[in-house]
């Protein structure tokens, strides 16, 4: 047979019917063989939950937290191993361990190469409400027969409808425990967008895409109306108020570093729906051409940033002006000759998810004060902090330097973090840069309860030893430095080599 990976053979002569027939029995074959593998990987991770919830059994603390810890310090270890978030490892030791415990059949279909990872997601995902074990197996087997001849889509929808019709637990039952996984989540897209996930009642999430969906034909309507009685005049476009900052991080250009902008405790930077959409509060009304879909979510956005619940409970107390007084608080990153309009370039939004040049120089144009940050002019790294004070000033200094969690493969923003004693302030451990960073709660929880150790190098380097005694080094995060261009040397700017 051909080989067809050698990029020197000469298939130009050759049928290509025939080649096709060929390169789709390679995908075939290759195929199968992931599957095994995605197989062996699933008993492996069951095996490796196993041995963890034997060490959880064996926990006398009776504080779930406490229990969890063997679990989240296993999961860590992989994570730190593969080049993993350990959350991500959590949940799929979490399912490897469900396929193994309910699912043995479709692990032995997926090993055996009849199915694919995708369908052994589909029975997982239908199958784990069935709580009676003789009822899910007998489910389990119409469904692999199903699945063995039939695409993963198909397959899902198929077990969705037969477990419905087998379940044995009433409705009413089985949505109120779905409700208890009700939660909002983030996940971040390409060109400074992300998407936004609500996981409701159906009926809750249906009533809110049909109100969005009225408000937004409700808006068109208006601006329609407008146009057609002056001609010119028309609704402006409402997007949302980008999220208030409490502290904006500027990084450095090629020769002095950056701008680190900061604002008192619990201060916000307000921003409103026209410095966005429209460029700032100069701008003139423009007609309105965004589609219903834009406009709907806009005016979703709009509401949650600007509304007040219709129930708050709290007090001056608790919070002072109710909850519909809260503003939302990020960290953004902004480089400097961006900051100055030179350069195109995106400012990062808590050191992960990327924003555009406009909005944060109109965030940045309200903070009341501003930092400088000074970095390493090759490695990026943070060098010092002006305006130096005790703790105010560490802190400044760890926020500029860390940007999100320290520990391996972990984003969580400085929000969310706590600044750790590397070593523990009790057993002597110095306030220090040296033996100070962020992590977040969770991982704070795991190096302080776990076997999990942590120490820093001079140049702010951390040093993980894990309970089995694998070692990671986690770098401080670089900074992205912006060389001048032209227009910048006309300007005065030094011309420094390339860093690379």
């Amino acid at each position: 047979m051909t080989d067809l990976h050698s990029p020197d053979v000469d298939l130009s002569g050759e049928d290509e019917s025939v080649r096709l027939r060929e390169l789709v029995e390679h995908i075939r074959a290759d195929t199968v063989e992931l599957a095994r593998v995605h197989a062996g990987l699933i008993r492996h991770r069951a095996a490796v939950m196993h041995i963890a919830l034997e060490q959880v059994a064996r926990c006398a603390s009776r504080r779930s937290r406490e229990r969890e810890l063997p679990v989240r310090s296993v999961a860590l270890d992989i994570a730190a191993a593969t080049q993993t978030h350990d959350l991500t490892v959590q949940k799929e030791l979490g399912e490897a361990h469900t396929l193994t415990e309910k699912f043995a059949a479709t692990v032995d279909a997926l090993e055996s190469g009849r199915i694919s990872m995708r369908h052994a997601h589909a029975v997982l995902d239908t199958g784990a409400a069935i709580d009676d074990d003789d009822t899910r197996r007998g489910w389990e087997q119409v469904v692999l027969t199903r699945a063995e001849r039939d695409s993963p889509g198909r397959t899902r929808a198929f077990a969705r409808e037969l477990a419905e019709s087998v379940q044995p637990v009433g409705m009413t039952a089985r949505h109120a425990r779905a409700a208890e996984e009700r939660g909002v989540s983030v996940r971040d897209l390409a060109d400074g967008m992300a998407e936004l996930s609500i996981i409701l009642p159906a009926t809750v999430a249906y009533g809110i895409r049909d109100r969005l969906r009225r408000q937004a034909a409700a808006i068109r309507a208006a601006c329609a109306a407008t146009d057609a009685s002056d001609g010119h005049q028309a609704l402006g476009a409402s997007v949302a108020p980008l999220l208030a900052a409490d502290a904006i991080d500027v990084a450095p250009d090629s020769s002095i570093g950056g701008l680190l902008a900061s604002t008192p405790s619990g201060s916000t930077i307000d921003v409103t729906p026209g410095d966005i959409a429209d460029g700032g509060a100069d701008s003139r009304p423009v007609r309105d051409e965004r589609t219903l879909a834009q406009i709907g979510a806009d005016v979703c956005a709009d509401l949650l940033l600007t509304g007040a619940p219709t129930m708050d409970p709290t007090d001056d107390d608790t919070c002072p002006g109710g909850l519909g007084a809260i503003r939302a608080h990020v960290q953004i990153t902004v480089p400097v000759l961006t900051l100055l309009g030179r350069t195109d370039a995106g400012a990062a939004l808590a050191g992960r998810s990327p924003i555009d040049p406009g909005t944060a120089r109109r965030l940045a144009a309200r903070a009341p004060g501003w930092d400088r940050v000074m970095c390493d002019p090759v490695a990026g790294t943070v060098l010092e902090v002006d305006r130096y004070s005790p703790t105010a000033a560490q802190r400044r200094y760890l926020a500029a330097r860390d940007q999100h969690c320290r520990a391996p493969g972990c984003r969580a923003p400085l929000s969310r973090c706590q600044i750790d004693h590397n070593h523990e302030a009790r057993d002597g451990g110095a306030t220090t840069l040296a033996n100070l960073a962020h992590l977040c709660v969770r991982h704070h929880t795991l190096k302080t309860e776990t076997a999990w150790t942590v120490s820093q190098q001079p140049d702010g380097t951390l040093g993980f030893v894990s309970p089995l005694g694998q070692r990671i080094e986690e770098a401080p995060p670089p900074r992205v430095l912006f060389l001048p261009d032209g227009d910048d040397l006309a300007a005065g700017t030094p011309s420094d080599p390339p860093p690379f």
